[in-house]
């Protein structure tokens, strides 16, 4: 295997992939699991029912429309265990697709960093999901901006959450995703040659500005969207 990079925006997996359509890009790489496919059948079960007042505030704040907001609040009262309009990260972890993902805490992770506590509400779920819309032209949201597409992927890396990428963050995230398939030395090499390649004050770890930076050349808009259906 040649000594190489990782790539840390590569979405080739789906997160709700009977919600959207995913567009068709780079083959699968180091960073390939960020998200994971989550299939939720649809029932007959529902908690509270979303008012329209919350619909349109929902709507305001995540870009998302009328439809896609109803039907993300479909699957999410299917995950909800419970009936009390929460997730908790036994919730997510109950998911066969997710429990078994390499990153599947992380990801689940990145699901409560907006929580007060061990459970996140409907409005929080949909401040994670939009960070992966699509950027349209003239219409960029706050939450699906080029910005915050990165440092959704860049938590994915910063496990003690302080803003820095080390070398043993790397090389553990590098373990969560490919296992015993590539040897230590293999993954030792990658992960120097990547804080090389980033690092660019001397400190040995990536910020998240030599983080955006390492990426500037990168079609992020498009790697870290997905196609919602209406």
């Amino acid at each position: 295997m040649t000594c190489s990079t990782v790539n840390f925006t590569d979405l080739s997996d789906p997160l709700f992939d009977d919600f959207y359509t995913v567009p068709q890009h780079t083959s699968p790489t180091y960073g390939s699991k960020f998200v994971v496919s989550l299939k939720v059948k649809m029932g007959n079960k529902s908690s509270l029912m979303l008012q329209p007042e919350e619909i349109a505030e929902i709507h305001q704040e995540t870009g998302f429309s009328p439809s896609q907001i109803e039907r993300l609040y479909s699957r999410f009262t299917n995950l909800d265990k419970t009936d009390n309009g929460t997730l908790s990260r036994e919730d997510f972890l109950r998911i066969p697709e997710l429990a078994i993902n390499p990153l599947g805490d992380r990801i689940v992770h990145a699901f409560f960093n907006e929580a007060y506590d061990d459970r996140i509400n409907f409005r929080q779920f949909m401040r994670v999901l939009s960070r992966f819309r699509p950027v349209k032209k003239n219409k960029e949201n706050k939450l699906n901006s080029r910005e915050e597409k990165l440092r959704f992927a860049f938590k994915m890396y910063d496990l003690d959450d302080d803003n820095k990428i080390s070398r043993e963050e790397l090389l553990a995230v590098l373990h969560m995703m490919v296992g015993a398939n590539i040897s230590e030395e293999q993954l030792a090499n990658i992960a120097d040659r990547t804080i090389l390649e980033a690092d660019n004050d001397g400190d040995h770890m990536i910020s998240f500005e030599e983080f955006c930076s390492t990426l500037e050349r990168t079609d992020v808009e498009e790697k870290m969207s997905i196609r919602f259906l209406h």
